[in-house]
């Protein structure tokens, strides 16, 4: 397997290493845009071999990659303080069509990370041409697994035991979906010591997460450097997983033309079927909001 990462700033560097660590690839070739960088951490990181299943790593450019089985794109600025991933749009959409014009004809999965990550994807997906079931962001997987690690410490369980999803928007629209969360087949709701009135503050834990990581040390890049390493190795190795992963949506509970998140089985080929959960009015509606900010952010872009 080939991976092409393109940026390699803190999280086109944490993609790496996740994806060295993981076996995904036994090619991995990096690119940026900063004379020598690339460089650089392909050299450090081949340093390191011996320490993560076989793969070649080298820098190259996107030449390099349109025979690769999978591009990430990691590039763009990063969000600063209280700043929302939607305010990085009009900085970041450049790059999004950019690579997506190069992307032309391109074979594989594309994976945008790049915030505002629903956006971002659908700039790719529209500059490229590409099916949109084969231009993949990685959505609300990160916030899945921030609600599932509160979740965790709340109830005292290790968070893989946790079963809830946050969907729609990567960012402050994102709808927790309470209602069908469960632990070994409980409801969530039903689960000894769960109280109703926890959800908002969790929820806002989540919302909040990334802006409470970036005041600290400036930017948020090794979970979701797992997170896309996981996505690779789950679409790659074909093991049809479901994710909470974003897409442009061609009619999955009615969204069309929106690139957000919603369940979705991911195979070698992109998201191969998009799930249709079931939502209670309150979720639903929030979703429909969801929806509705990341068309409004797209549109004011022209």
């Amino acid at each position: 397997m080939k991976v092409g990462i393109i940026g390699m700033g803190w999280v086109g560097a944490s993609v790496a290493i996740a994806t060295l660590q993981r076996g995904v690839a036994r090619t991995l070739v990096l690119h940026d845009v900063k004379e020598g960088l690339a460089e650089g951490e392909a050299m450090d990181l081949a340093h390191g071999s011996s320490f993560y299943p076989t793969c070649r790593v080298e820098a190259g450019g996107l030449d390099a990659m349109q025979d690769a089985d999978a591009v990430v794109l990691a590039a763009g600025r990063g969000g600063e303080g209280d700043e929302s991933r939607l305010s990085l749009l009009a900085g970041n959409a450049e790059i999004a069509r950019s690579v997506g014009r190069q992307l032309r004809g391109f074979g594989g999965l594309v994976v945008v990370v790049t915030n505002p990550v629903d956006v971002m994807t659908q700039l790719v997906t529209e500059a490229s041409g590409l099916d949109p079931w084969r231009v993949v962001g990685t959505g609300t997987m990160l916030d899945t697994a921030r609600l599932r690690q509160v979740l965790g410490a709340q109830l005292g369980l290790d968070a893989r035991s946790i079963h809830a999803q946050v969907l729609g928007e990567h960012g402050d629209s994102e709808v927790c979906v309470w209602s069908r969360a469960s632990i070994g087949g409980v409801s969530l709701r039903q689960y000894p010591g769960w109280d109703p009135s926890f959800e908002a503050d969790i929820a806002g834990q989540v919302r909040r997460a990334a802006y409470e990581i970036i005041s600290r040390k400036g930017a948020t890049n090794h979970a979701i450097g797992l997170v896309t390493a996981f996505l690779l190795e789950a679409a790659l190795r074909g093991g049809d997983r479901v994710l909470t992963v974003t897409r442009v949506q061609s009619g999955a509970m009615g969204f069309r033309d929106v690139a957000l998140s919603l369940p979705s089985v991911v195979t070698h080929a992109g998201v191969a079927r998009v799930l249709e959960p079931e939502l209670d009015s309150d979720e639903r509606e929030a979703l429909e909001h969801s929806a509705e900010v990341l068309r409004k952010a797209r549109a004011d872009l022209g």
